[in-house]
């Protein structure tokens, strides 16, 4: 049995569009993201080169006041350890000092025996 001459001018125009038929239901769906569903309206899409972009556009301005914020909200957590800690090591470097000192020595001569 040969197609009819509508026919097979219905799949000329198909196979000519980029359009491939729906296998199962033997119609067009649409292209990419418009299946067979009306356009869309009021949509409005802007384009520009990559050559015109500036892609590190305000990075040093965010960057040092992002910065700034993270600090003061994790200042509390981590300052206290620090100056603690390095009280701490002072401490430890004066009394070690002193120790090992002429005057220290003879303070605590007695109790290294």
């Amino acid at each position: 049995m040969r197609p009819t001459a509508a026919l097979r001018l219905q799949a000329t125009r198909i196979l000519r569009s980029n359009a491939h038929p729906d296998p199962k239901a033997g119609k067009y769906l649409g292209s990419w993201g418009d299946f067979g569903s009306p356009t869309q309206k009021g949509i409005i899409t802007y384009a520009m080169s990559a050559n015109q972009q500036n892609p590190l556009a305000g990075t040093m301005h965010a960057a040092v006041f992002n910065v700034a914020r993270r600090t003061a909200h994790q200042i509390l957590y981590w300052l206290p350890p620090l100056v603690a800690a390095y009280v701490a090591m002072q401490w430890a470097t004066e009394r070690n000092e002193y120790l090992n000192s002429k005057p220290g020595r003879e303070e605590f001569a007695d109790a290294e025996e």
